[in-house]
């Protein structure tokens, strides 16, 4: 399997590409941790009810404990206060303890949604092009990758000349059936190989020049 071009500009392209989408979903994550952070904040009012639950309770325990010691009704009467103080900042608190709860499960759900959304529409447009790129890329390799031989050259300036766009050999050679009458392969090597991704095989002289001393 190939996942990059070995064509120079090609390849800088596609990693810049692949860059790209990482650090796009990077951001999506940083924008639902924010998100899940922003809604969270919302907890201080249901930390602000509680406590006003809690000193509802507490007003009724010291006024129930001032009145305990009156006789007769002192403590028939402190009882009721502490039931009443206890019932009412009871559900006072019970509604912060559900508030809290409620605002952490959204800001949970908006983070997620907010890092989730938008990556999964990014991948459903990547993934399936850059599947296409590196089963082309692989079947280009094993196609294009072996020993070049003369003749091999031959046929594959051939392959270009009949089988490629004249749009996309225009790059390359602006006469591809002269090229290939006049035996001027390598324009046309070249375009083949460039539309595959891949870079082109040494040409003859440049392989005879390189293993100079």
């Amino acid at each position: 399997m190939r996942l990059y071009p070995t064509l120079p500009s090609d390849r800088t392209r596609t990693i810049a590409g692949d860059i790209i989408v990482v650090a796009l979903i990077a951001l999506f994550a940083w924008s639902g941790i924010k998100v899940h952070d922003t809604v969270s904040g919302l907890t201080s009012i249901t930390t602000g009810v509680r406590d006003a639950g809690t000193s509802v309770q507490s007003g009724f325990a010291d006024v129930a404990g001032a009145v305990d010691g009156i006789p007769i009704v002192g403590g028939a009467l402190a009882d009721s206060l502490k039931t009443t103080g206890g019932a009412t900042g009871g559900n006072v608190i019970s509604a912060a303890d559900a508030g809290e709860t409620a605002v952490n499960d959204t800001a949970t759900i908006l983070g997620w949604v907010t890092f989730a959304l938008p990556t999964l529409v990014l991948m459903a447009f990547f993934i399936p092009l850059r599947g296409r790129q590196i089963r082309r890329l692989t079947n280009a390799h094993h196609a294009l990758g072996g020993p070049v031989s003369a003749e091999r050259r031959r046929l594959l300036a051939m392959r270009a000349a009949f089988g490629m766009d004249w749009g996309d050999l225009r790059p390359f050679t602006k006469d591809p059936l002269g090229d290939l009458e006049a035996g001027r392969l390598e324009p046309l090597i070249a375009a083949l190989y460039a539309d595959a991704g891949l870079a082109p095989p040494p040409a003859p002289g440049a392989a005879v020049a390189s293993g100079r001393p």
